[in-house]
């Protein structure tokens, strides 16, 4: 094997982002992720789309439920508007360059790094010495799946920032020991009025799969009945709507709705605002069921539809995992390249 060679190299344009298929997927996940995923795709950007199944299993997944989840969220993405032909679309184990360098990344990586990772000291809260290793490694995976395509953008979270920002060390840091320019320092992208969708009933929490309140939060396999008498009973307060954000500075269940409504009409929060000051819950409400309805239930129809074929959705994460492989593969080849692994099996 020739030396790595030490050559300044620009980066191509590249998106990558991941959703784990551990449930059911909400509006959280379609205004947070989906919905921005598709506005990339048309923008004529190189994009990658994954579902990380390898981390769905940081904590105990059923098998079955694993596979049915994952089909689910293919589906998600599909109904949304993922193009399969125009964006790659594949589950995270069917792709093995991930596991690779997740390995190689994990001994990149730094315990005080993965000691600071703030998702890990909420899921394990008190119980952190019987989790499992890799809800710990959880964010050098994460690494992984980014870098494994030199992914220059990511579109992510508020909560996911934390993570991104320690992608950024473990690039750097490699490059650094090994003296290339081979990792790029991969951006994130937050942007939208909703990257942050919180719970119906309390404007203070995130919107979760994990609630116990059905409640809580909008489905995408909510039908237009269940969508609407969400949003109706949705938690608000007795004041009428102000006449511009700063009335909604501590009125955080209000926000979210105003959040929500910007976003799924694609306009800005004072926009809203502008449109509904003065005006009461009884008639915001109203409004908004009516936009998620319209907006959502084609999705879930869709959804619905693609589900009745999951040998459809087996055979589109193939094709995605193929190609997903013949970018990744030849990266992780170079990885071991430059870290000295000698590679001289005939294949």
């Amino acid at each position: 094997m020739s030396e790595p060679v030490q050559t300044p190299q620009t980066f191509p344009t590249r998106i990558f982002s991941g959703i784990q298929p551990s449930g059911g997927l909400t509006l959280g996940n379609y205004l947070g992720a989906l919905k921005r995923f598709v506005q990339k795709q048309d923008e004529g950007i190189e994009t990658v789309y994954c579902l990380v199944d390898m981390h769905a299993i940081t904590t105990w997944q059923d098998p079955i439920k694993l596979r049915q989840q994952t089909r689910e969220a293919a589906a998600g993405f599909i109904a949304a508007g993922i193009d399969p032909a125009r964006s790659i679309l594949f589950n995270q184990s069917q792709v093995t360059a991930h596991a690779e360098l997740g390995w190689i990344f994990n001994c990149v990586a730094r315990m005080g790094w993965m000691s600071r990772m703030t998702q890990f000291k909420d899921k394990a809260g008190k119980n952190s010495e019987n989790v499992s290793l890799g809800l710990f490694a959880y964010p050098s995976l994460m690494a992984a799946d980014i870098l494994a395509y030199k992914a220059t953008h990511v579109p992510v979270g508020e909560d996911q920032k934390q993570h991104l920002e320690l992608t950024r060390d473990i690039a750097m840091k490699f490059n650094n020991d090994y003296k290339v320019n081979f990792f790029p320092i991969t951006e994130p992208v937050i942007e939208g009025a909703a990257t942050r969708v919180m719970s119906l009933r309390d404007g203070t929490k995130k919107m979760s799969k994990s609630d116990p309140s059905d409640q809580s939060r909008i489905n995408l396999t909510d039908d237009a009945d269940k969508i609407a008498q969400k949003f109706r009973k949705a938690k608000t307060d007795s004041e009428p709507l102000p006449s511009d954000l700063d009335g909604l500075k501590d009125r955080p269940d209000a926000r979210n709705l105003i959040n929500v409504y910007a976003a799924l009409a694609d306009i800005t929060p004072e926009a809203v605002i502008r449109d509904y000051a003065g005006a009461q819950f009884g008639t915001f409400k109203p409004a908004l069921a009516d936009l998620a309805v319209a907006k959502l239930s084609p999705i879930t129809t869709k959804m619905s539809q693609l589900m009745q074929d999951p040998a459809e959705i087996d055979r589109i994460l193939g094709e995605g995992a193929t190609r997903a492989d013949a970018i990744a593969r030849p990266i992780v080849d170079q990885v071991y390249d430059i870290i000295g692994m000698i590679r001289s099996r005939q294949v």
